[in-house]
């Protein structure tokens, strides 16, 4: 029997069992009726496991579900904290660019130093036209946390959080403007996603004001966000991941500064609170957020993990409910389930297109030739031989630069870059 006609009937009999077990729950709270209800969890699981023959990893589901939590703070400790929403961007970015660089050069300060005197002598010729493109591309996060996190300030965490996740759309149709031709299923991803984000922003369009500029501040949050990832894949091509990654975080934590200064922003005198919410954005979807994350990228697929990672707007909104007492408008959460429908149809169909183009143009190994030690190819110089390899071993590696990220990807894109080196 094919697998996926086992999985189908295993799915059918899960769902049989659940609204067996839901009726009798609604009829009556007993605890036997609870006890029995989590006994058919576990059955159930069992049986789609078995029928799947898939083995679950307990620190993969472990490393994401802490990755999934972290990152989802950002928007509730955001609309927590009694603060400008530009002042806490800096903050975040600013005190994480220097723990970071604390942290690295307490533990590998000899790599550090050997990574400073090389990338000191790459920079030069072409160098400076990728460098150009990296400047860019920061400058694009900075415009990203700058309207994500004010958004935050001025609509609900639900409503942000979600239209953030549309940033796949955007990414996809950057695609299109740079003449890539994309898949029936990522347009249809497409339209779920928009007619999402048109359905659950109908409210905030109708009453208009400050809810009405945080869904458009999350909407160009989710644009700046596609832009970075965008001329980061360029970049990339040209810059080691250490070099990148110290050139995008000064870059961002120094436009926002700057920003901050042009605009009178206050960076100093807050209150408790808010200074317990800017601790909180470092030690969870700065620090705690991205370690848990390259832990998961290292165990899993990046497929999966970027799927996963869109439970942000969800999780998000629980949080907000729970603590601040925002409670979504039930008229929105269509929409808002639409959008994330169509951002998992756009990330996995994108990321499917990608590896198979990959493994398309890429020479099998059986038929590379052997070659005795000391020859060449082609009758290619050693130098330049010895020049293509190290270019080959400086280059990021497949996966290191996802075209498409979830809305986590804001977190992501830079430790994704970290597991490249």
């Amino acid at each position: 029997m094919h697998p996926t006609t086992t999985v189908r009937r295993e799915l059918a009999w899960t769902r049989s069992r659940f609204i067996a077990v839901s009726g009798s729950i609604s009829n009556g709270s007993s605890c036997a009726n609870v006890v029995a209800f989590f006994g058919h969890i576990n059955v159930c699981v069992d049986r789609i496991s078995g029928g799947m023959k898939a083995k679950i990893d307990p620190p993969y589901v472990a490393a994401v579900v802490v990755t999934v939590c972290s990152f989802s703070a950002t928007a509730p400790l955001t609309a927590y904290a009694a603060a400008p929403a530009l002042a806490l961007a800096f903050w975040r970015n600013g005190l994480g660019l220097t723990t970071s660089v604390a942290i690295v050069t307490a533990l590998r300060r000899g790599e550090f130093h050997r990574m400073y005197r090389g990338e000191r002598r790459m920079v030069r010729g072409e160098q400076y036209r990728f460098m150009a493109l990296g400047v860019l591309a920061s400058l694009c996060l900075t415009a990203h946390f700058a309207t994500f996190m004010s958004s935050a300030k001025l609509t609900s965490v639900a409503m942000s959080t979600a239209l953030v996740a549309t940033q796949p759309v955007w990414q996809a149709l950057i695609a299109v403007v740079q003449g890539q031709r994309l898949p029936r299923r990522i347009w249809i991803g497409l339209s779920v996603a928009v007619i999402g984000a048109v359905t659950a922003s109908g409210i905030d369009i109708r009453s208009g004001g400050n809810a009405l500029l945080g869904d458009l501040l999350a909407l160009a949050g989710a644009l700046t966000l596609a832009g970075y990832t965008a001329l980061s894949e360029r970049a990339r091509g040209g810059l080691s991941t250490p070099l990148y990654s110290t050139l995008s975080s000064f870059v961002c934590a120094t436009g926002l500064l700057v920003t901050c200064l042009v605009t009178g922003t206050p960076l100093m005198h807050f209150d408790r609170h808010t200074e317990i919410a800017v601790l909180g954005m470092l030690v969870l979807p700065q620090l705690l957020g991205l370690g848990s994350l390259n832990f998961a990228l290292g165990r899993g697929s990046a497929t999966t993990t970027s799927v996963l990672l869109l439970l942000e707007a969800p999780v998000a909104t629980v949080i907000a409910w729970l603590w601040m007492g925002q409670k979504p408008e039930p008229s929105t959460l269509p929409g808002l389930l639409l959008v994330i429908v169509g951002a998992v149809v756009v990330v996995s169909s994108s990321t499917t297109q990608s590896e198979s183009l990959i493994g398309r143009h890429r020479a099998p190994h059986s038929r590379r030739r052997p070659r005795r030690a000391g020859t060449t190819v082609s009758g290619e110089a050693p130098l330049a031989r010895h020049r293509v390899a190290r270019s080959r071993s400086e280059a990021p590696r497949v996966g290191a630069s996802v075209p498409v990220l979830a809305p986590g990807g804001r977190d992501a894109v830079a430790s994704t870059e970290a597991l490249a080196d």
